[in-house]
């Protein structure tokens, strides 16, 4: 926002009305073959309303920047998703294995979510690992467990795609199709998988700014998805303590100023699961949409991210607590 003052403006009485409504100046100009001044406002100011500035004495004229991703701030926080409004009246729920390591474990895994208020079985049929020596899913065949295990226990399936090759099948057996952290801007495979009309969870890369992130979402809609909710995932931090970052100003920042659907996911954001149950409650707090978490029946088997999983009686006791609140 670029504020213009009148000539005979008193420069700081104005200055002093835009901080008590929260705006922070980020410099001061000279209007180009003009003597009055213009503030220009920090991208991190409150909110507000341009004619409530416009109001102001002193002030000639408000200008504010044509935004960069128009589809996104208008979609809303509601994103219905076969059904379900993720952003509705009541927070989201997704659950399940990093990864869909056979049919029984997946069957029995969504055997035992269901009854808990879980809407989603989440799990990874391709799985992008670190190193190309860790487990890299089932691919195709556990796109199939896991869809039939979501039919037989009345869940939906949201699942990762990894490339471009790979659209096809996964959207044709998800609801909701996710874009992995380490994807987020390969733009090549938002295009493709918006062709697809899916609504999608594009989860935060690692270092991205909400920003890039609004426009990664702009792509998707840009290209036909039908709706876009966002994922955050954690981002990387300085401080070992816990495996990444979790973001709470970004998420109140988009659910409640943007008025966008958000779920955080405290598995990965913290890799601990003794912080799974206060990460998820403040992420409630601040105005996901829901959360996501993972759990597996044997964690110390997992064949991948088991530190972070919750166990079935860990997992109920958390989900209680939430769906309580």
């Amino acid at each position: 926002m670029i504020i213009s003052l009148r000539d005979d403006a008193d420069a700081q009485a104005v200055k002093r009305e835009l901080t008590a409504l929260g705006l922070w100046i980020a410099a001061t100009e000279r209007s180009i073959g003009d003597s009055g001044l213009q503030f220009v406002v920090a991208a991190h100011s409150t909110n507000v309303n341009p004619e409530s500035v416009a109001q102001i004495a002193g002030v000639r004229s408000v200008s504010v920047p044509v935004p960069e991703h128009p589809r996104i701030d208008r979609q809303g926080p509601v994103v219905t998703v076969a059904g379900h409004d993720i952003g509705g009246a009541h927070p989201t729920l997704m659950c399940g294995p990093c990864s869909v390591e056979s049919p029984e474990q997946i069957d029995a895994i969504a055997a035992r979510v269901a009854p808990l208020g879980v809407t989603f079985l989440r799990g990874g049929a391709f799985k992008p690992r670190s190193s190309p020596y860790n487990f890299q899913g089932h691919g195709d065949p556990a796109l199939s467990w896991m869809r039939s295990a979501a039919d037989k226990f009345g869940l939906r399936v949201v699942t990762e795609v990894l490339s471009e090759h790979d659209v096809g099948a996964v959207s044709e057996l998800a609801d909701l199709v996710q874009i992995g952290s380490r994807n987020m801007q390969n733009f090549a495979l938002l295009k493709r998988v918006g062709h697809t009309k899916k609504p999608v969870l594009l989860k935060r890369a690692m270092s991205a700014t909400v920003e890039e992130w609004l426009l990664a979402a702009e792509y998707l809609l840009h290209h036909g998805s039908s709706g876009v909710v966002l994922c955050e995932r954690g981002i990387r931090g300085f401080d070992p303590s816990t495996r990444n970052l979790v973001d709470l100003t970004a998420v109140a920042l988009l659910a409640n100023v943007h008025r966008l659907p958000v779920i955080v996911d405290p598995s990965h954001g913290t890799g601990r699961r003794d912080l799974i149950l206060p990460l998820a409650k403040a992420a409630m707090a601040a105005g996901a949409a829901g959360v996501m978490i993972e759990t597996h029946d044997d964690p110390g088997r997992a064949l991948s991210d088991g530190p972070q999983a919750l166990r079935g009686d860990e997992l109920q006791q958390v989900l209680g607590q939430l769906v309580s609140r």
